[in-house]
């Protein structure tokens, strides 16, 4: 009971202390929500839509089995599809004089679906809400239809194998070898980035990054009390209580100066210690954007004021990693490329690297360029052939094995940071951990 009132003591102490960077009503998260969609639509689509050579995308989903394309187009109020919900996105090209018509977003639904889908069915004179989308197809007679069916990316799979049967059995025969997957387009969709919602993506990973900031000091950990669950739990329960969401269960780990083996046959979870070494990997969701991020603390041991300099040696080379992995970023090479080329530039320097780096946006392991896996050092097939993009956001991860003489192991400094590519080279959007966070931070008078 003692320890429990302990944790729960610190728990309350820490919520009272935090300060974060403003975090949105709910209701003005759903405007800025809404803003973005639109911006995207009038922007972004017009563009990728051409590039990727299609002038009509259809996405069909059925309520709480949500195509996940079709989530990043739903208004703010809406948390999932209505009964069968069709968006119909067509590019009507130019006139005669050469003027660009834009694109026409139909919603073959009940309702407008937001302020840019606008309602083009009415079941009270058209029953067949699959006869609707079909005359609606061949009215405009599409050269190139897009549909959400794809082999390499789940996030562009959202097509059901009844919507397809029942999207064809209702398409005229003649329009059959106008459909063609659209998963370029739809990967292009979710990882490109506009120049507002890059601008608000610094405001969210700054909030990430003090969270665990937070987590990761004295209002949180006791050294001999609490528990890496502890900690876990802390973040758990403080993003919930500033309305914010996560896309993952956090994970707090420990490498401290002895035997892995020894460390294993400790009873679980792990009380924090003084000379440990001690990880996260955190992410939140806000606004429809993901965060995702790995930073290591160091608890001092009695007399200490600072880590270690072998410790802070062996950051130095994760730091290192990351500056070879990102100087190698470059338009229209593969992630594979990128991959090989920064594991032998890596190697070469004398660091041993394992690079699992992928993109972030709307989901947390977005769709992109993905550069590298844990278990595919080598390439990774599909998703590591798919050419860089400028405009598109990546989680950095990644960790270099350092061999610490004085704990006589490899430690490992696994680090993540999100970042932002453009014309312009590669950003971190808010920095990056450069220091090993301190618990608890050395008095400055005492020093």
């Amino acid at each position: 009971m003692k320890h429990f009132l302990s944790i729960a003591f610190l728990f309350i102490l820490a919520g009272s202390f935090a300060q974060y960077p403003l975090i949105l009503t709910q209701r003005e998260q759903a405007k800025i929500i809404d803003e973005l969609l639109e911006d995207r639509l009038r922007t972004v689509l017009p563009t990728i839509m051409r590039r990727e050579g299609f002038d009509m995308w259809v996405i069909i989903s059925r309520e709480y089995n949500e195509d996940p394309i079709i989530r990043t187009m739903l208004p703010a109020t809406w948390f999932a599809a209505r009964r069968t919900t069709m968006l119909v996105i067509y590019d009507k090209g130019k006139d005669a004089k050469g003027t660009d018509l834009g694109l026409e977003y139909l919603a073959v639904a009940r309702y407008d679906v937001g302020k840019m889908f606008r309602r083009a069915w009415d079941p009270d004179h058209q029953p067949d809400q699959w006869g609707q989308l079909a005359k609606i197809v061949e009215e405009r007679n599409p050269k190139k239809i897009g549909i959400n069916k794809a082999p390499s990316w789940g996030h562009a799979d959202g097509l059901t194998a009844n919507d397809y049967d029942q999207f064809l059995t209702a398409l005229p025969k003649r329009l059959y070898t106008h459909v063609a997957s659209a998963e370029k387009l739809g990967v292009a969709w979710l990882e490109t980035r506009t120049e507002r919602e890059i601008i608000i993506y610094q405001q969210i990973c700054r909030i990430a990054h003090e969270i665990i900031a937070e987590g990761f000091s004295d209002k949180v950990i006791q050294p001999g009390i609490t528990t890496t669950e502890d900690v876990v739990w802390w973040y758990r329960e403080e993003i919930k209580r500033l309305k914010l969401d996560t896309w993952f269960q956090p994970s707090v780990s420990i490498q401290r100066q002895e035997p892995e083996t020894i460390t294993a046959k400790r009873p679980q979870p792990l009380v924090i210690l003084p000379g440990d070494l001690l990880h996260v990997d955190f992410g939140i969701t806000y606004l429809r954007l993901n965060t995702d991020t790995q930073q290591h603390a160091y608890i001092l041991k009695p007399g200490e004021t600072e880590v270690p300099e072998y410790l802070r040696n062996a950051f130095k080379r994760g730091n290192k990693l990351q500056d070879i992995l990102t100087s190698n970023f470059k338009e229209g090479k593969t992630g594979n490329q990128i991959l090989a080329d920064t594991r032998k530039q890596a190697i070469d320097g004398g660091i041993t690297p394992s690079i699992y780096t992928h993109p972030i946006g709307f989901h947390g392991h977005a769709a992109g360029t993905t550069i590298g896996m844990w278990d595919m050092q080598g390439g990774v097939p599909f998703t590591g052939d798919y050419p860089m993009h400028f405009n598109t956001a990546y989680s950095i991860e990644l960790n270099a094995s350092v061999y610490v003489i004085e704990w006589k192991k490899e430690v490992r400094i696994q680090l993540e940071e999100d970042g932002y590519f453009d014309e312009k080279g590669f950003r971190y959007i808010d920095g990056r951990q450069n220091d090993i966070i301190i618990i608890p931070k050395p008095d400055p008078i005492n020093r």
